[in-house]
């Protein structure tokens, strides 16, 4: 297995909605775009991905400028289409579609060389969900903690 550099998480994205399928593809990008994320000035928080015209767009992910870029810079928050297969656009036309969920980004990283960007089938939780997600991470804290302190 080749080397993967983790440049980016989209940590809310777990807190916020249910990840049912990841799909790993691959982010058309400009030179300057590239440089920038290496450095890690990139954010995900924000972003998401819709499908258009049989095509998959990454929208309001912001990747900072590059400082040495001077021209040849582009807008931080461009729309970026995602490389995917044929096969697997097809399946998120119809889950986003009919089935009511979001692509939302999950990971950036560096895998042989290439920027690759994991996004998640997700659907929303409501505040109760997120509630117990909670209460259920305090417990297993605190049971590992009595462990701990146990042993």
């Amino acid at each position: 297995m080749s080397a993967i550099k983790i440049l980016a998480t989209n940590k809310k994205a777990r807190h916020d909605y249910f990840i049912d399928e990841v799909y790993e593809c691959g982010i058309e990008l400009k030179g300057t775009e590239v440089k920038s994320i290496r450095m890690g000035r990139i954010n995900l928080k924000e972003g998401y991905a819709s499908v258009d015209n049989s095509e998959v767009f990454l929208k309001q992910v912001n990747i900072s400028s590059y400082e040495q870029g001077n021209r040849y810079n582009v807008d931080p928050l461009r729309v970026r289409k995602l490389l995917l297969h044929k096969s697997e656009i097809r399946k998120l036309i119809g889950a986003t579609t009919i089935k009511g969920y979001s692509l939302i980004p999950l990971k950036m990283y560096l895998k042989k060389g290439k920027v690759k960007v994991e996004i998640g089938l997700a659907k929303g939780k409501k505040l109760y969900d997120k509630r117990q997600d909670l209460a259920k991470k305090d417990a297993q804290r605190r049971i590992e903690r009595e462990v701990r302190e146990k042993y």
